[in-house]
């Protein structure tokens, strides 16, 4: 049994992208990583190239018993978690392969079908949830834990009430919304544990080109990874936060949900 001085992080959906790169900075600054990855061979290749104290978990958010099994190996290796990243998201649940003009065409409210929204609310929203709860008990054990969850700037409101906004017209019924219902979900996480010793952090990478846009996005993942590392770093945040990057954001990066 590791001591409450190791910072023990779990970041979901670390093989590739921002996931991969938030990790890699986590083992970079001390910290013993998980990282999560549905398929274990895959997360395992991600570890080696991590380095440090990284280590592969199988991890699949919206399995039940994959998310039972990786707290079931982290509290009998460690009895505690400082950080749980929730970074994992699917954009659309339709045909693979398709340009992200085509995948937001079919995701418009007036005509997406019900069975492909709520597959992507599902993951995005139903699952990071479940997990969050079910590692709860494993960050109320750390002397300060915090949950880092990877959201979009395109899931704000106030953003995308403004008509001058020039990705409005990207705010879909299933990925953008999704994330308006996250960053409402986990606003009221984190008045939910505000008295206690967890901080809960939103934060967006921008429009960062990954899988999840199938490449089009115009920052590099190296770019896109530069605020949810920030975030995923600090600890002394306020809780409550929602912060993007520095050319997206206001003072401190701060977004307006």
């Amino acid at each position: 049994m590791q001591t409450n001085q190791n910072k023990v992080a779990l970041i979901s959906g670390a093989n590739t992208g921002v996931g991969f790169q938030i990790a890699k900075a986590l083992a970079e600054n001390g910290y013993t990583v998980f990282a999560g990855s549905r398929d274990l061979q895959k997360g395992e290749t991600a570890a080696g190239k991590i380095g440090g104290q990284a280590k592969a978990i199988q991890l699949d958010i919206t399995d039940s018993d994959s998310v039972k099994a990786a707290v079931e190996l982290i509290e009998s290796e460690f009895g505690y978690l400082t950080l749980l990243v929730n970074n994992a998201a699917i954009s659309h649940a339709g045909k693979p392969g398709r340009t992200m003009e085509e995948v937001l065409g079919a995701q418009r409210a007036s005509s997406i079908p019900i069975n492909d929204l709520k597959a992507v609310w599902e993951t995005n929203v139903f699952a990071t949830l479940s997990i969050t709860q079910a590692f709860l008990p494993l960050l109320q054990k750390a002397p300060a834990a915090r949950i880092v969850t990877v959201s979009s700037a395109l899931g704000s409101l106030t953003i995308n009430a403004n008509p001058k906004n020039p990705y409005r017209s990207a705010f879909d019924a299933a990925y953008g919304a999704s994330k308006t219902a996250l960053n409402g979900i986990f606003l009221s996480l984190a008045i939910d544990l505000e008295n206690t010793n967890i901080k809960i952090h939103l934060v967006s990478p921008g429009f960062t080109a990954t899988a999840l846009n199938n490449f089009q996005g115009t920052d590099t993942v190296e770019e896109g990874s530069k605020e949810p590392i920030r975030v995923a770093l600090a600890e002394d945040l306020p809780n409550g936060s929602f912060t993007g990057p520095a050319n997206f954001s206001g003072p401190d990066n701060i977004l307006p949900w």
